[in-house]
């Protein structure tokens, strides 16, 4: 199950991020202590956003993330800036044509 919704992250981040909001026991609360910083990470970075609450859980040790839950948390920015810039370029190229 935990693969699967590691697939899903990577198409639609912003639901599953509510998604294990909603049925997580409290899991992001735990990685993310400040609610405007997971109220930002829905709006601006979701998929950084759940990488980080992972790394948090699973590549820490007492409470210090480890240099592989960095590299997972900086894999994670890069894809969501990658999809921004992306989005920007596509309606530039549709305010051309019209």
């Amino acid at each position: 199950m935990p693969l699967l919704l590691g697939c899903f992250a990577v198409i639609f981040p912003r639901v599953v991020l509510f998604l294990v909001w909603l049925f997580g026991n409290g899991w992001l609360e735990r990685a993310v202590t400040n609610a405007l910083v997971l109220i930002l990470g829905f709006l601006l970075m979701p998929l950084t956003t759940l990488a980080y609450a992972y790394a948090f859980h699973s590549w820490s040790v007492d409470g210090s993330i480890s240099i592989i839950g960095w590299v997972i948390v900086l894999i994670a920015a890069l894809v969501d800036l990658g999809s921004v810039r992306g989005g920007h370029r596509s309606y530039s190229r549709r305010q051309i044509r019209d």
